[in-house]
């Protein structure tokens, strides 16, 4: 197998629950070309849609965003929330930077990772929420039923993207995963990812997903201040973090556009979306 295709399909090992197998030659492919998290993102993402369409179809509206929230780490496994409560723990800690970068990797779970994972979970569902209730009352046609879906796959790309932002611009703190991805992943890496999330999300939902995009790669560089601020680095608990909150941020980015838009418009948005 050449080492593009193994880092493709070490990508879906590395970033979902599909057994498709790891190795270290396989992650060190990847991280030569960690620009194919954003292409996982886009597969992983669609999958994400199409049970979206389902759980809308099938079940009353607060049922299937929690539905849709399970399926989402059904498909993407546990480790980037882990990711987050790693970061919140250390983020929490008090005192010099040896504890809390010690709190930061430390394999027990604190106060502060259980508060950021649930705020997390509870910001995911009620975004998710309520961008059912603004694509009711502000899209029209045939475009309203795939609205939902296909912010889904945005927002699994800007995720997605946020993991290569945080990664080209960040420093390591350690040796790990988390630096072998982020030694090798540069300006040029980060680039393309921006070319091929960007051009996804723009087709998905115009101008909204590019918005929506452009709001996940601020939320890393956010994630990259906070990290470099307590921890003076990062490491595979900040990637991530920023593949968490990037998520949420595309979501309630989608939510902010809509409704500006139709304001701006005077009402229903339509196909210029």
């Amino acid at each position: 197998m050449s080492g593009f295709l193994l880092a493709v399909r070490t990508g879906f090992g590395f970033l979902s629950t599909i057994p498709v197998g790891i190795t270290m030659e396989g992650l060190d492919e990847l991280s030569k070309r960690s620009y194919l998290f954003v292409f996982t993102g886009i597969i992983l993402g669609s999958l994400m849609g199409i049970f979206t369409a389902a759980a809308e179809y099938i079940f009353p509206s607060s049922l299937s965003v929690a539905l849709i929230v399970a399926f989402v780490y059904y498909l993407t496994g546990f480790n980037h929330l882990d990711g987050l409560s790693d970061f919140g723990d250390g983020f929490t800690a008090h005192g010099s930077l040896e504890k809390k970068i010690k709190a930061l990797k430390d394999m027990s779970l604190g106060i502060g990772g259980v508060a950021f994972c649930v705020i997390s979970l509870l910001v995911l569902y009620s975004a998710i929420l309520s961008l059912q209730g603004v694509i009711q009352s502000t899209i029209s046609g045939d475009v309203r039923w795939l609205y939902l879906p296909l912010s889904v796959l945005v927002a699994e790309i800007g995720a997605k993207q946020a993991m290569v932002t945080i990664s080209a611009f960040g420093k390591p703190i350690h040796e790990g995963l988390g630096s072998m991805i982020i030694n090798v992943t540069n300006f040029s890496t980060f680039l393309r990812s921006v070319l091929i999330g960007g051009i996804v999300s723009g087709i998905a939902l115009g101008i909204v997903g590019l918005i929506a995009f452009v709001a996940a790669i601020v939320s890393a560089f956010w994630v990259l201040y906070v990290s470099n601020k307590h921890f003076t680095g990062i490491n595979g608990d900040c990637i991530g973090t920023a593949n968490e909150v990037g998520r949420i941020v595309s979501l309630i980015a989608i939510i902010i556009a809509l409704n500006l838009i139709s304001t701006s418009y005077g009402g229903i948005v339509w196909m210029l979306l």
